[in-house]
């Protein structure tokens, strides 16, 4: 018996629910806590007086942090466990976000978002390996896309607070409301660590002494060395390079367009920066649409193809923003671009943890959360650039990466629905 088949024995669907309701409570948190920026930008830049640059370092630092949390998020979830990485991450992402809307200075305020971002990187990463190990086969693409969607939910819920109680009361309120997630980490303290988790570091016993007793034996789980040349060895070489690839694509164009959207709005269809927040807090709402949509498509097309089509969706969408006249239809190709790229990181999350054997899942997870912050360092500083030059630009950029991505995919892929993974 595969350890896969005993979560689906051990495990009852109604925990693997109420696991799925809590891990998307975290996930919300650490989409609220990296998407505000955007909200909060224009009166940090009008407040401090900051160049493009400066409000451009500002956002990246949160990604320069996120690198460092996803570098050693790895280490820690494979050595430490996946429960005490989330504890460890989550403490972090919550003390640091509320510090910064304490922040006097520019210079402080890089600091507290460099620290919380750790945080973030980190806590991606280990929210899903915890689900992803909790959950079985038939039920695991799904549900990771669905903890993806709260990623929308999360920053749905932050984009409205922003724009109604955040302008009531200013910015920093924004940062002050998630002293709220100290309520979800009470709660995570109550978890217990993953069966697959459990029984590689401890055997079969200790995974009786948890969940009960097993009368099968339980086949071994691959071993391999947790470093992070494992992953590039001719094995996962193909999906090791697949998996980086597409995590710097989604991310660049994610943060490329969103990190700057109240902007890119006022500079191209002339709106005052308040309507310009409302205009993005609609495109927030685009993302729910795209996650759902792959939590359908994932299981029913598969994990290789559904990724394929959204990726080529994504970068057609940006071409179709150069035909756009006229604010109402610029918006409607933007809201499109919004689903199409949301649905892609909703795949990504799922696809990757099904690539890589338990051993150093924890550790692949971590290196596609580098490559995602890698782009999102470099996102805002090249949109920063061209912001007030050309947004086509931008848009010409995104949508190449992306249909070139869509292509790899196809080539480099293998399909993982209903396939065990050690």
């Amino acid at each position: 018996m595969k350890i896969d088949q005993v979560v689906d024995i051990v495990i009852p669907k109604e925990k693997q629910r109420r696991i799925l309701i809590f891990a998307s409570f975290i996930w919300m948190v650490g989409a609220a806590g990296v998407m505000i920026m955007p909200f909060v930008l224009p009166d940090l830049i009008s407040e401090w007086q900051l160049s493009k640059i400066s409000a451009s370092s500002l956002v990246s630092s949160t990604f320069l942090g996120m690198l460092f949390g996803a570098l050693f998020s790895g280490v820690i979830l494979d050595y430490f466990g996946r429960k005490s990485g989330m504890v460890f991450y989550l403490l972090i992402s919550i003390v640091f976000t509320v510090f910064f809307g304490f922040s006097k200075s520019y210079s402080i305020a890089y600091f507290l978002r460099f620290v919380s971002g750790f945080g973030y990187g980190g806590l991606l990463p280990s929210v899903n390996t915890y689900l992803s190990e909790f959950t079985s086969i038939k039920l695991r693409g799904r549900y990771l896309v669905y903890l993806e969607t709260s990623w929308a939910i999360g920053s749905i819920l932050m984009a409205l607070f922003a724009v109604t109680l955040g302008e009531k009361f200013g910015w920093r309120s924004n940062f002050y409301i998630f002293l709220l997630g100290l309520f979800i980490l009470i709660s995570l303290l109550k978890n217990g660590e993953t069966p697959k988790y459990i029984f590689e570091k401890n055997g079969k016993e200790a995974l009786e002494k948890q969940f009960g007793k097993i009368s099968q034996e339980i086949e071994s789980v691959e071993k391999v060395k947790v470093t992070y040349s494992a992953m590039f060895k001719k094995k996962y070489l193909k999906q090791t390079i697949l998996v980086m690839i597409s995590w710097f694509v989604v991310s660049f164009v994610y943060y490329a367009l969103f990190s700057w959207a109240p902007k890119i709005f006022v500079n191209n269809l002339s709106i005052s920066i308040t309507k310009a927040k409302w205009y993005t807090f609609y495109v927030y709402l685009a993302q729910l649409p795209g996650y759902l949509s792959v939590a359908y498509l994932i299981e029913k097309w598969g994990r290789k193809r559904t990724l394929s089509v959204y990726f080529v969706g994504m970068g057609l969408s940006s071409f179709l923003l150069f035909a756009t006249m006229g604010n109402i239809s610029f918006l409607f190709v933007i809201l499109v671009l919004s689903f199409f790229t949301l649905g892609v990181w909703g795949l990504v999350y799922a696809y990757t943890p099904e690539l890589f054997p338990t051993s150093f899942r924890g550790t692949a997870n971590g290196i596609a959360g580098v490559m995602a912050r890698v782009a999102g360092i470099l996102a805002p500083y090249f949109t920063g650039y061209f912001i007030d030059k050309s947004v086509v630009m931008v848009l010409s950029y995104t949508a190449i990466i992306s249909i070139v991505t869509g292509v790899l995919v196809l080539i480099l892929g293998v399909e993982t629905k209903d396939r065990p993974i050690d």
